[in-house]
C-alpha cells in the first residue's frame, strides 16, 4: 500500500545516523487526514452493496470479471433467462428440450436454446438407482462440451434441427440462441466462427471460465445466477396439481438400496412455480440454471418432472399441447419425403433396429422376432416387400443374422437404406446449415449484430443429419413401422406417424 501511495516520490535516502527527527504538527495532521480518507474509501467499496443483498467475495469477482452480469448493467433489458444441461442421445435431448420450454413458460423466462450435443458426450446416470451426476457437475460438463463444439466448428443449434417457429411466434415462449446469450453474458464476440488457433485459444478459455462461474454454483444465489440444486434424487417438479407442496413422492429408495448405497435422499413433490417463481429466492436472479431436465415414468411416478396437464392455467395447458410433438425443420422433412417417393417409390415398411447401444445389444432375438412377425403378416402379395432399414449395425455385420437373410432373399424382399456419404444426406446437411434457423428467432438486443456471427466464418463442418432423415422416411412408411422396444428413437418415429408428418397421399401407389 505504501508503494501505491508514494509512487511519485524519489527513492528514499539512507537513514540519518545522528540527527534527531523533528515532525511538524501540520504534517502529522495531514497524514492523519489522508489515512482517514483512505480508510473511508476502502470501507465504502467493501461494505456498500451494488444490489439489494450483500456481495460476497465471489460475487465481487464475478461482477468485476463480467460486469454485464449485474442486473443494473445487463444488456438484456430486464430479461430473465432459463438455462439447463441436456445430455445423452438425441431423443433424450429433445425430451429435455420440451421440458425446458415448459419450465420457461411456467416461470415466464426466456429459454436459452442449446446445441445438439454429441451422442452420449455427457451422461446423467440412473435416477431409479439414485446414482446420478449432481446438477453442478452436469452443468460444467455440458458447458465445456458446448465450448468444444464451438471450437471445432461442429455447433448445431437444437432449433436448426427441431422446428420451433410455431412456438416462438406466440407470446408464451421466448427464446434466445445460446451463442447470442453467451456472447452477451460472457462478453465474447464472434466465437462461433473460429476453429482452434493460438490467436483464439484465450477467447475459448474466457468462454470456459465464464461457464465455470455460471455452472459450479449449486443451489446458491449470487448477483446474477440462481443454480437449481434439486435433482431426481430429491425432487419431482409439479405445477398446480392440487397436492400440498413438499409432500413425499410415491417412489422412494427401498431399504435395501438405502443400506447398500448408504442413500439418505427423500423425494418430495414440489410446485416449480412456488419454489422458483415470483416471491421465491430464485425469482430475482436474471439467470436460472437447471441441471438435467430429463424425466421418465417409473413405478407409478415420474423420475423428475410430473407436469402433464394444467387445467387451471389455459396458457400453460396450451403450451403442453403444442410441445407434445415438435417436428423436424422443413429441410429435413422434405428430404425424407423425397427419398420415400423417388428412391423407394412404392409402399414400404420401416424397420428401426437398435442392436449395438446399451441394453439393446443383448436383445437381438426379440428385436428380430418382431420384424419377422410383421413381414409374415404382409406376405400376401406376389411383389417383393420394400423395407427401409434404419439400424446401428454396420452392413458388414449383417451376414450371419436375420438382416443378411432378408438382403439375400431379393425375390421376396427389397431393402433400402441411407448412408452418411449419400448425396441426399450431404445436400440436406448443407440446406440445414444454410437455413440457420437457430439464429433467426428469439430475443436479440437491437444493437447486437447477428450478421457478425456468420459473416466472416469459414465453411462449417457439416452436421450429421442421417438419423433425422431416417426418422422422416419412417414417418412415410405406408405398410407400417417396426421399432425396437424401449428405444426412444422408436417412440419418436411413432409420434411422427401419429402426428401425420408425412402425407401418405403424396406417395406413389403400386
Amino acid at each position: 500500500m505504501n508503494h501505491f501511495l508514494h509512487t511519485s516520490r524519489p527513492n528514499p535516502k539512507p537513514w540519518p545516523t545522528k540527527k534527531p527527527s523533528h515532525r511538524s504538527p501540520l504534517l502529522s495532521l495531514s497524514l492523519l487526514a489522508l489515512f482517514a480518507s483512505l480508510l473511508f474509501f476502502l470501507s465504502y467499496y467493501s461494505l456498500t452493496p451494488s444490489s439489494p443483498s450483500p456481495i460476497s467475495p465471489f460475487n465481487r469477482t464475478l461482477s468485476s470479471r463480467f460486469p454485464q452480469c449485474t442486473s443494473s448493467q445487463a444488456p438484456f433489458l430486464g430479461e430473465k433467462f432459463l438455462w439447463y444441461a441436456p445430455h445423452s442421445g438425441f431423443s433424450n435431448q429433445v425430451s429435455e428440450f420440451k421440458n425446458a420450454i415448459l419450465m420457461a413458460g411456467i416461470l415466464n423466462r426466456t429459454l436459452i436454446v442449446p446445441p445438439v450435443l454429441d451422442h452420449h458426450a455427457v451422461a446423467l446416470g440412473s435416477c431409479p438407482k439414485f446414482r446420478v451426476s449432481s446438477p453442478g457437475e452436469i452443468r460444467v460438463a455440458v458447458w465445456n462440451h458446448v465450448v468444444e463444439l464451438l471450437r471445432t466448428g461442429r455447433y448445431v443449434s437444437m432449433a436448426d434441427i427441431i422446428d420451433i417457429s410455431s412456438l416462438v411466434s406466440s407470446p408464451i415462449v421466448r427464446a434466445i440462441d445460446f451463442r447470442v446469450f453467451a456472447s452477451l453474458w460472457c462478453g465474447v464476440k464472434d466465437f462461433d466462427c473460429f476453429l482452434a488457433s493460438n490467436e483464439q485459444s484465450s477467447l475459448f478459455d474466457s468462454l470456459k471460465q465464464c461457464g465455470s462461474l455460471l455452472s459450479v454454483l449449486n443451489g446458491k444465489v449470487d448477483i446474477c445466477t440462481y443454480a437449481v440444486g434439486e435433482d431426481c434424487r430429491t425432487t419431482v417438479w409439479t405445477y398446480q396439481n392440487g397436492d400440498k407442496d413438499g409432500v413425499l413422492d410415491s417412489f422412494q429408495p427401498d431399504e435395501q438400496l438405502r443400506k447398500k448405497k448408504k442413500i439418505s435422499h427423500i423425494r418430495r413433490r414440489r410446485d416449480v412455480y412456488k419454489t422458483l417463481g415470483p416471491g421465491s429466492e430464485a425469482e430475482s436472479a436474471p439467470l436460472l440454471a437447471f441441471g438435467s431436465l430429463f424425466t421418465s415414468p417409473y413405478r407409478g411416478s415420474e423420475s423428475y418432472i410430473d407436469i402433464h396437464e394444467a387445467p387451471r392455467d389455459q396458457r400453460i395447458q396450451s403450451l403442453i399441447d403444442k410441445i407434445a410433438f415438435l417436428p423436424f425443420v422443413p429441410e429435413i422433412v422434405s428430404m425424407g419425403k423425397e427419398f420415400a417417393e423417388k428412391n423407394i417409390g412404392a409402399p414400404f415398411l420401416c424397420a428401426q433396429l437398435r442392436l449395438l447401444d446399451g441394453q439393446f445389444k443383448n436383445h437381438w432375438k426379440v428385436t428380430f422376432l418382431g420384424l419377422k412377425q410383421k413381414l409374415e403378416s404382409l406376405r400376401r402379395s406376389p411383389h417383393p416387400i420394400h423395407i427401409f432399414v434404419m439400424t446401428d449395425l454396420p452392413e458388414g455385420n449383417w451376414t450371419v443374422n436375420y438382416l443378411g437373410e432378408l438382403a439375400r432373399d431379393s425375390h421376396n424382399f427389397k431393402l433400402h437404406l441411407l448412408r452418411e456419404e449419400d448425396e441426399l444426406v450431404i445436400e440436406t446437411a448443407k440446406k440445414v446449415m444454410a437455413a440457420g434457423h437457430g439464429l433467426r428467432f428469439g430475443f436479440v438486443p437491437e444493437d447486437f449484430g447477428i450478421g457478425g456471427l456468420k459473416k466472416h466464418c469459414p465453411s462449417e463442418i457439416l452436421p450429421d443429419v442421417l438419423l433425422y432423415i431416417e426418422e422422416s422416411v419412417c414417418s412415410c412408411a405406408s405398410l407400417g413401422f417396426v421399432g425396437t422396444a424401449g428405444s426412444t428413437i422408436a417412440e419418436s418415429v411413432e409420434l411422427m406417424r401419429k402426428s401425420g408428418t408425412c402425407s401418405k397421399q403424396s406417395l406413389t401407389k403400386s
